[in-house]
């Protein structure tokens, strides 16, 4: 199915670097809430710079945007010891895995910016400077850009690196994304764009998703083969039907090389709820693959230390280390959804 040159590699596979956005949006998270989401975001930073003991980063390089002069001064305080740079941008929150390219990478090793339209989530969230910021962060990259017309979110798509994307048909089939597209065509689309030959289709994510049911909250590969997705947690778990979905979906698939994919369970969250009482996505599974370690999102529920548990096994030569992204959570993602890597 695939015709493009270059392919998504899998996230296991080494990194250059990684791209984020220091949080800076007072009116957006509010100002005592902004002070929690940057103390989770540098402890992430951190956790992906993976420091020795004599302070030196082990792990991948941090490319930082920052709005303004301010932000990056603030920003460099809090993270130019872990060897971040620093770049300006205009940008409308820090969900970089959606609105910064995705980095393909040819046979030859070279490494593109694979540049999708953004709309905000199907129109929901209008940020200013968020519709450009894929082609921006392509030259500040320094990598050719190569555009697509399809409307696509890096959170909307999980590759093994070895030919076979996992979807979800609520956001990727949503009108609200690419409406004069049947299904077929964006599988066709997206197949191309990030090299891959087959495409799997989970029907739904989970409740309250602002994304229409991003993959990376709900399946990711660990391996080629293998994907981890969540089971319920607690008699109250509100995702519990859509849970055992999911894994039954997945348990029925085979990827690109025809094989059956082992499915692995960890638990969830349950029910974690937000400020006004809503239920909130939480989501184990939206962790970051570095280099040295696998960054897991927590929420300080009772199966945080769990979920670590069951995930360590998984990632062999990593640490899986939790940090707490209960503060991001309200924003609607968590780990995997403000980070973008570019591949080695």
């Amino acid at each position: 199915m695939s015709k493009t040159t270059h392919a998504q590699p899998a996230e296991w596979d080494a990194h250059e670097s990684v791209w984020l956005a220091w949080p800076s949006h007072a009116e957006l998270w509010g100002e005592d809430a902004l002070m929690d989401v940057q103390a989770e975001f540098t402890a992430l930073c951190e956790a992906i710079a993976d420091p020795d003991d004599d302070g030196l980063p082990r792990g991948e390089r941090l490319e930082i945007l920052c709005r303004t002069e301010a932000d990056e001064r603030l920003a460099r305080w809090k993270l130019q010891a872990f060897g971040a740079r620093f770049h300006r941008a205009l940008y409308g929150d820090i969900w970089c895995r959606d609105s910064l390219p995705i980095f393909v990478k040819s046979a030859a090793g070279e490494i593109a910016a694979a540049s999708f339209r953004f709309n905000g989530w199907g129109d929901k969230y209008d940020l200013p400077g968020d519709r450009a910021l894929s082609g921006v962060v392509g030259k500040l990259s320094g990598r050719p850009t190569i555009p697509h017309d399809l409307v696509l979110e890096g959170g909307a798509v999980e590759p093994d690196g070895e030919g076979t994307i996992l979807t979800t048909k609520q956001c990727l089939s949503n009108p609200n994304r690419n409406p004069s597209m049947s299904a077929e065509a964006i599988e066709r689309a997206v197949a191309s764009a990030l090299g891959a030959e087959k495409v799997l289709w989970i029907t739904e994510g989970l409740l309250n998703d602002h994304t229409d049911g991003h993959i990376d909250t709900i399946a990711r590969f660990v391996a080629p083969g293998r994907v981890v997705c969540m089971a319920p947690s607690g008699d109250d778990d509100p995702n519990r039907v859509v849970l055992e979905q999911i894994a039954h979906e997945l348990a029925a698939m085979t990827d690109a090389r025809g094989r059956t994919l082992e499915v692995v369970r960890i638990p969830s969250p349950g029910r974690v709820l937000g400020e006004n009482g809503e239920v909130m996505p939480a989501s184990f599974v939206n962790f970051y693959i570095a280099n040295t370690t696998v960054v897991v999102p927590t929420y300080g529920t009772p199966y945080d230390d769990a979920a670590l548990a069951a995930l360590a096994p998984l990632f062999p030569g990593r640490s899986v280390v939790g940090k707490s992204a209960r503060t991001i959570l309200q924003g609607g993602g968590a780990f995997h959804c403000i980070t973008q890597q570019l591949p080695v």
